[in-house]
């Protein structure tokens, strides 16, 4: 019987090309369903024992355990069987913990020809596992890459790829192209030889599922470094690549060699590089933009080809406007806005395309607004307010801040007039210190004393912000409140919150 054991481990491993490891745990787990039947305590198998079987991988001889996991207290009826409290366990072994397993020697099951079909069902179930695993492990480090392969099928729009197929697998290597990851009204035939780059490797049930894209901007870059050698050799950066599949694509380049012509490089002799990569993806039209460390540049850049006359930009909201000539408008737009999305996401700023007559309109207008907030809040001229608009400044903060010299080098500012509007600007930002600070108090809300103050503070909360932060709960562990009266105290604390939101 143990010869009969290594024979089926010996010719499974050798037919099935998996480890003898496999095929013993496979071995072991069809021994232990049998001593689990053998030693059933009711017809439905609802209080089943727990086996744990072991083969020695020498001889073929196995050894039957019966075990019980320790806990504190038993967790389910039906696992009763199987479970025994840790003050019976430590009667058995005194270094005995929650969670290990307290074991008995049992008589084996024989392995006979219905343990060698069930030992069978298990070594297939094994060899699956097995090889999902091989293959996930084999394509998980290529995620990112592209994948070649040869179109098997074509089933509801998705398209199945024949990677190629080693002998003695159980899952075939195939990748699948899903409908929205196909480049839009491509014909793409059984047979037909094919490229993608591979997004995610999946392991499921039905077998490894590699998802592979044909519309995703890294597969464009990766066109381009097998068509461009210089980018392999590190002589050229793709730093990004923003498409519309199948119609148009923008991809930023940058040149490492002050010498080298990063953009030229990319089209090649005659267009024959860009045009290679065109032809991969169904004719899309390509612009390759020079990457620039000016944001603003970048942008003017990447609005290719229409001419920007002008550009705002707005830091904090990470916007830009962006004014053209009224002939280039549309074509700075794009069909459909293609021209500006492509050009807003290879940048990753939010562009705002306008002419120059509404870009001027609009600048019109904010520095009236602005205009008007420093002559209320610095009490200045129209004429001085009209300077610091144009100048850049937006808050007092800005003026308050900003180095003499630069206010100096302003054209119709003398240094009498700078030292004042600083001396302004620094007042006016006290004040509204004092006065946020003054807002803040815990003495300026209503239905709370000095004793609750006095109370709060010996729990650390001093601010109005560090009251509003606290939860009903929390604040009646602190004082001695109704439920209703401390939720209104919180609330009137959390009132500046949804000032903030209306505005």
């Amino acid at each position: 019987m143990n010869k009969d054991i290594l024979l089926v481990i010996e010719t499974v491993s050798n037919e099935k090309n998996v480890s003898k490891d496999i095929v013993i745990e496979a071995i072991e787990e069809a021994l232990k369903i049998a001593v689990k039947k053998k030693y059933r305590l009711d017809n439905n198998g609802e209080h089943d024992i727990d086996a744990r079987v072991t083969i020695d991988r020498e001889s073929g001889t196995y050894q039957s355990f019966r075990r019980w996991k320790v806990v504190e207290e038993f967790e389910e009826d039906e696992l009763k069987e199987q479970q025994i409290l840790l003050q019976d366990a430590l009667d058995k072994q005194a270094d005995i913990k929650i969670d290990d397993y307290i074991e008995e020697e049992i008589e084996s099951a024989d392995f006979g020809r219905i343990v060698a079909s069930a030992a069978k069902n298990v070594i297939v179930q094994k060899i699956r596992e097995a090889e999902r695993n091989r293959m996930v492990e084999l394509y998980k480090p290529k995620i990112g890459q592209l994948i070649f392969g040869v179109v098997k099928r074509v089933d509801k729009g998705t398209i199945y790829i024949d990677l190629g197929v080693p002998d003695k697998q159980t899952f075939t290597e195939e990748a699948m192209i899903g409908k929205d990851a196909l480049i839009p009204r491509e014909v793409i035939r059984p047979g037909d030889r094919i490229r993608g780059y591979l997004k995610d490797v999946q392991s499921e049930s039905r077998g490894p599922q590699l998802y592979i894209s044909r519309t995703a901007p890294e597969f464009l870059i990766e066109l381009f470094k097998l068509e461009v050698p210089e980018v392999g050799q590190g002589l050229i950066e793709i730093l990004g690549a923003a498409r519309d599949p199948g119609l148009r694509a923008k991809v930023s380049v940058k040149s490492n060699d002050p010498k080298l012509d990063a953009i030229g490089a990319c089209v090649g002799m005659r267009g024959s590089r860009v045009q290679a990569v065109s032809n991969e993806l169904s004719g899309e039209r390509i612009d390759i933009i020079m990457w620039n460390e000016d944001p603003a540049q970048f942008v003017i850049n990447a609005m290719s080809p229409a001419e920007v006359l002008s550009i705002v930009v707005d830091e904090d909201k990470k916007l830009m406007d962006i004014a053209v000539a009224e002939e280039q408008l549309s074509q700075a737009i794009g069909r459909g806005g293609q021209n500006v999305r492509l050009a807003s996401e290879l940048t990753g700023w939010e562009l705002n395309v306008m002419s120059k007559e509404e870009a001027e309109n609009k600048n019109t207008e904010e520095n009236k607004v602005i205009s008007d907030f420093f002559m209320n809040e610095l009490h200045v001229d129209e004429d001085v307010a009209e300077v610091l608009a144009k100048e850049g400044f937006s808050t007092i903060d800005e003026i308050a801040y900003c180095a003499v010299d630069e206010l100096n080098a302003i054209e119709d500012f003398d240094t009498e007039l700078v030292d004042e509007l600083r001396k302004r600007a620094v007042e006016r930002m006290k004040e509204k210190e004092s006065k946020i600070k003054d807002e803040s108090k815990l003495s300026n809300l209503e239905d709370i004393n000095q004793d609750m103050i006095e109370q709060l503070n010996l729990n650390n909360i001093y601010t109005r912000e560090d009251l509003a932060d606290l939860s009903t709960d929390e604040l009646l562990e602190m004082i001695e409140l109704t439920e209703e009266k401390a939720g209104k105290i919180i609330m009137d604390a959390r009132k500046p919150w949804f000032e903030e939101t209306k505005e």
